[in-house]
């Protein structure tokens, strides 16, 4: 098969959950995604809102079998050589809909060819198929270890580190914002410190969140706390008690994407208007929280839409960013939050 050799590699990447606008949920996915010719493949799909077979929170058996599958060193459950490449990041039902392709070996080589959009047993390529993609020569020896170092050495793996601790003084906001964060999948505790937590229990956590009225001795004292442990952490300093908005922080927060391979990149605010920016084109959702008075919250959905890669200003009602406003941009794979200067 006459196709060009590009670059094969794995990446960690996420799909954001959070706390929807609408007052819906959306699931948090770790996963490790495919980077070919130096670019995320999910990249090259539009805007397409799904994740890679090689998900952090399968269990470890369905993980090395999904990496066995790619491997070649066991038939695809699909049949033909055609494997999962990206799935539906709610469930793993075919009939949601999965991008598939054909795996195949020639020679030495891996070949991924013939990606479409599939729905049920069989891909109609005519119908459904993605033009333009592919087919992708990889070198054996490249491929092959890249996936291979995911194998875990001992059949348990590494926990995944998508747990946060809760440090606040308002413990119905924390308590709230911890059902929010397990509904979406993030494991969540609320402590008022840490020196009662194992050292073990520390190294399970990727974040910690501090409420506003936790003093800097409090932190300092948390902080230590992890260093002793030996526990690198996130340490999130919450904006204001609006669930949606601690949970779009937190997610941030616990993204080990590397930044080069972001798609949100950079969002700032001001009264006047938000700056945003993307590395490649995808749906972006702005969304503003605000404070009054008499710290009630409010939420408004600034903008819904495509952008192309490169810099954007959306302009902003100043009725709506009044007071203490924050504003949250979703985009898939990614989540970045900013105040309102003024």
């Amino acid at each position: 098969m006459s196709a060009e050799y590009v670059s094969f590699a794995l990446a960690p990447a996420m799909r954001a959950g959070g706390v929807l606008a609408d007052g819906g949920y959306q699931v948090h996915r770790d996963f490790m995604d495919f980077i070919v010719d130096g670019q995320p493949l999910l990249f090259r799909l539009s805007d397409l809102d799904a994740v890679s077979p090689l998900a952090s929170d399968v269990p470890p058996a369905i993980f090395s079998a999904q990496v066995r599958t790619l491997l070649l060193e066991t038939d695809s459950p699909l049949g033909g050589g055609r494997c999962v490449i990206y799935g539906c990041p709610e469930c793993e039902d075919i009939r949601c809909g999965a991008v598939t392709a054909v795996i195949e070996r020639d020679g030495e080589d891996i070949v991924w060819r013939d990606f479409a959009w599939q729905t049920d047993t069989a891909a109609d390529l005519e119908l459904n198929g993605y033009q333009g993609i592919g087919p992708f020569r990889f070198r054996g020896d490249e491929y092959r270890t890249e996936l291979r170092r995911l194998l875990p050495d001992d059949p348990g793996g590494a926990p995944a580190r998508r747990r946060v601790l809760l440090i606040g003084a308002r413990v119905a906001v924390l308590a709230k914002l911890a059902a929010a964060l397990r509904t979406i999948g993030i494991g969540a505790e609320i402590t008022h410190d840490a020196d009662a937590v194992p050292p073990a229990e520390l190294r399970t956590y990727g974040a910690v969140a501090f409420g506003r009225a936790v003093g800097e001795p409090e932190r300092a004292a948390v902080r230590a706390a992890f260093e002793r442990a030996e526990a690198p952490a996130v340490y999130v300093d919450g904006l204001a008690p609006i669930v949606p908005l601690l949970v779009a922080q937190i997610e941030h927060a616990l993204d080990r994407t590397p930044p080069e391979r972001r798609r949100l990149t950079r969002l700032s605010a001001t009264v006047e208007g938000a700056e945003i920016e993307v590395t490649s084109a995808c749906r972006v959702q702005l969304v503003a929280y605000r404070l009054d008075r008499l710290y009630r919250s409010h939420v408004q959905q600034l903008f819904d839409g495509m952008l192309e890669p490169g810099r954007h200003r959306i302009p902003l009602d100043a009725k709506t960013v009044k007071g203490q406003s924050f504003v949250v941009a979703r985009a898939t794979g990614g989540v970045l939050v900013a105040p309102v200067a003024r």
